[in-house]
């Protein structure tokens, strides 16, 4: 190993994961669509079409370059979509298998030395055996064969963390903040692929705050606190209050001033660039670096972001799959709020039996006729009995199968929450089963914070997320769906 640098090797081998992972990957790529959304994205990237909310617009720009190597054979589409999957997940093995190493570098040395050649194989190693741990890991390589996001998230995710790593090598050197920048345009690009990138800031801001600032436990918890405030501002106020006050420049130009439509939004953009150019000349001018680096990196976010603007081009062309029509600015919020997906309470809210006791007239939807925005209805908001509202709500849908379900996980009882259904005669109905039928619009009492923490921990925590983390690193029994209770001695504990 002395005749080669640890830096050398360390590309080397990890260009060596990647081409096996690579391998497996297209070797095992499905020959069509599976049996989800896989083929809804398939077809949307072969032509460009509008995909359900929130949409992906940066998957289907890199899907139809994909689609165009298929040439005119109809039949490899697919397949060259789920390549897409196979080589973006054999990125992420490669972009993983160097982190692992830096990390293990820094666990192993206490300085920047060369390793020895002990040291060298140990880090090499690790990151060797951490890849194809990961490779060959249950879901990863479910999603690595097929054409859908997940793939290209984690690559993303793979690739920001392992940039801010670099950045913590060179984190003292002049030109250090532009791997933050490139952190932000990736992140950026992410949004128009998933948002499940998003979550490796907390990791991002923590590996900031140890390189830049002495920790302390108050530190820690401030970075933690603002990692929480960038991430719920990236998601919350950066990608729907861009289309959401450029909604209000655009109803004002043409339903005040009488301008063609999208004028609103043009000049909104102008004037959003126009005060980009100024902060960015005033804090370098004035010598303030982190006001300028935040400038750009949210620059950067916003011109990743621009992919959405392939959903309004594209659904202004009225293509077959058209998901909401988000052809305006007004049915482009709602479809990036996922508005057509209804609410749920998260921290306080209604329960399974809660009875809608009103309803109030919520936002208005826009059409635009001769000319100009018409408020064509108003969403329909619902006001709960709050005597059956509770804290932390984990079964809050009044859907029949919903209820059977909470009843099965939370071990409850119908009959104490419901009263049953009767006859004129006064007795009990049942159904072609034999099983009382309970009347809903009648609740009895509501279910307390135990009954929704025995919910959350069966069903939420242990059924739909500890069965799946485990299935990556213990293996699974079969593909039976929902196959979970019997055969205890099978594998299914």
């Amino acid at each position: 190993m002395k005749k080669y640098s640890y830096s050398s090797l360390n590309i080397l081998v990890g260009w060596l994961v990647f081409v096996l992972a690579a391998a497996t990957y297209l070797l095992t790529l499905e020959p069509t669509a599976s049996f989800w959304d896989c083929g809804e994205f398939i077809a949307a990237s072969y032509k460009l079409e509008v995909g359900h909310p929130p949409g992906a617009p940066f998957f289907l720009l890199v899907g139809r370059l994909f689609t165009l190597l298929a040439g005119d054979n109809r039949e490899m589409v697919a397949i060259m979509v789920n390549a897409l999957s196979g080589l973006a997940s054999a990125f992420t093995i490669l972009f993983l298998f160097w982190t692992i190493t830096h990390l293990a570098k820094k666990m192993l040395l206490k300085s920047d030395a060369e390793p020895s050649s002990a040291d060298t194989l140990l880090i090499l190693a690790s990151g060797v055996v951490g890849a194809l741990a990961y490779t060959f890991s249950d879901t990863f390589w479910f999603s690595a064969v097929e054409g859908e996001v997940y793939a290209s998230s984690s690559l993303f995710t793979a690739v920001v963390f392992w940039a801010i790593l670099k950045w913590e090598n060179k984190a003292h050197e002049k030109y250090a903040n532009r791997w933050l920048v490139l952190i932000a345009y990736l992140m950026g690009l992410s949004i128009g692929v998933h948002l499940l990138n998003l979550l490796a800031i907390p990791a991002i801001v923590l590996i900031y705050y140890f390189k830049k600032y002495p920790v302390t436990r108050k530190g820690v918890l401030l970075a933690l606190g603002s990692s929480v405030l960038i991430l719920g501002g990236i998601m919350y106020v950066l990608i729907p209050g861009f289309v959401h006050v450029a909604s209000w420049f655009e109803l004002f130009f043409i339903n005040v001033l009488g301008m063609p439509y999208f004028s609103g939004l043009l000049f909104y953009l102008a004037l959003l660039t126009g005060g980009i150019i100024l902060g960015l000349k005033y804090t370098q001018k004035h010598g303030k670096v982190l006001a300028n680096t935040m400038i750009l990196m949210v620059t950067v976010i916003s011109i990743g972001y621009a992919s959405y603007a392939q959903i309004l081009i594209r659904s202004q062309a009225n293509p077959p799959m058209d998901q909401n029509n988000p052809e305006n600015l007004f049915n482009l919020l709602s479809y990036l709020n996922r508005e057509q997906y209804g609410d749920r309470p998260l921290l306080y809210g209604q329960s399974f039996n809660s009875q809608i006791v009103g309803e109030d007239e919520g936002k208005p939807i826009y059409y635009p006729e001769e000319g100009k925005y018409k408020v064509i209805a108003r969403k329909p908001e619902y006001r709960y009995d709050s005597k059956y509202n509770s804290l932390f709500p984990r079964m809050y849908s009044n859907q029949p199968e919903h209820v059977d379900a909470y009843m099965e996980w939370g071990n409850l009882d119908k009959g104490d929450y419901f009263e049953v259904r009767r006859d004129k005669t006064g007795r009990e109905l049942r159904d072609r089963s034999g099983q009382l039928v309970y009347d809903y619009s009648s609740p009895k009492k509501k279910p307390g914070m135990a009954q929704n923490l025995a919910f959350f921990v069966r069903y939420q925590v242990s059924y739909m997320y500890l069965r799946y983390f485990m299935w990556n690193f213990s293996g699974r029994q079969n593909d039976i769906q929902s196959h979970y209770k019997e055969e205890i001695t099978k594998g299914n504990w």
